[in-house]
């Protein structure tokens, strides 16, 4: 991970999340209709899919941040696990010096690994991942199968 590729990456998101459609076109209720049938119903999620890209990212953004703030054990331990790797690393491969004497690297990670492990079972990841994709696919998708495409795209195909 080099600094110019995290560079990169943030650029591509900020040329995504430029994309974000208004709210007024996102959640316009007159466009909101039952489907006829499958094909129809693929149709909207193409299109819908594409056409707000963004707005479906920062819902499951929105829905990732509520997930860790509903669970603070996971919270902490990330935190915890993030904050510790940042620290260790910042010794530069040097002994840390404490009262009770030094302490390598290795141990430190070691003593990292064995506090986090267990607290990261604890806080249950894989069932807020189960939730977050959930909650995620249910969300966008009744959004891209339920709104219409505007009329103008109805008159381009034609053509």
């Amino acid at each position: 991970m080099s600094l110019d590729r995290i560079k990169q990456q943030y650029t591509s998101l900020q040329g995504k999340f430029a994309h974000i459609r208004p709210p007024h076109e996102f959640f316009d209720v007159r466009r909101f209709s039952k489907p006829a049938n499958f094909g129809e119903i693929q149709q909207r999620a193409s299109y819908n899919l594409s056409y707000f890209q963004a707005n479906y990212i920062s819902i499951v953004l929105l829905l990732s941040v509520y997930a860790l703030l509903t669970n603070f054990l996971l919270m902490f331990v990330l935190v915890f696990s993030i904050g510790g790797v940042y620290f260790i690393s910042s010794l530069n491969g040097e002994d840390l010096e404490t009262p009770f004497g030094k302490l390598t690297t290795s141990q430190l990670y070691t003593g990292l690994l064995i506090v986090s492990l267990p607290l990261g079972f604890l806080a249950s990841p894989i069932s807020t991942m189960i939730w977050l994709i959930g909650a995620s696919s249910v969300s966008v998708g009744a959004h891209a199968s339920l709104m219409e495409k505007p009329i103008e795209t109805v008159f381009e195909e034609t053509v």
